[in-house]
């Protein structure tokens, strides 16, 4: 939503819940989108974490990577509500800085 502040400066406010709600699923999609990549291929996928998180032997930390469903679907779960959660605070803070 465009405000217009005093001065003719114009901003853009959120709207705190579709922000909010446009984040978590985008997060959900890209959550499955990587647990079907790391049961498909495990071991590239081990590699590529070592390197996101520079460690040179990820694998002794990992143990065996398995995707098993209840796993998936309570990781998805906690990445929607952890995002939804995260971005209603972002673009409440975005739309209270604005007024300042």
């Amino acid at each position: 939503m465009l405000i217009i502040l005093k001065g003719g400066e114009k901003k853009m406010k959120l709207e705190v819940q579709k922000f909010a709600l446009a984040a978590a699923v985008t997060m959900g999609a890209i959550y499955a989108v990587c647990a079907a990549f790391v049961a498909l291929w495990p071991d590239f996928a081990l590699q590529l974490f070592g390197w996101l998180i520079h460690l040179v032997n990820v694998e002794k930390f990992a143990g065996d990577v398995q995707i098993t469903a209840i796993g998936f679907v309570i990781g998805l779960i906690q990445a929607i509500v952890y995002t939804y959660v995260v971005m209603l605070i972002f673009a409440w803070l975005h739309n209270k800085f604005l007024r300042k």
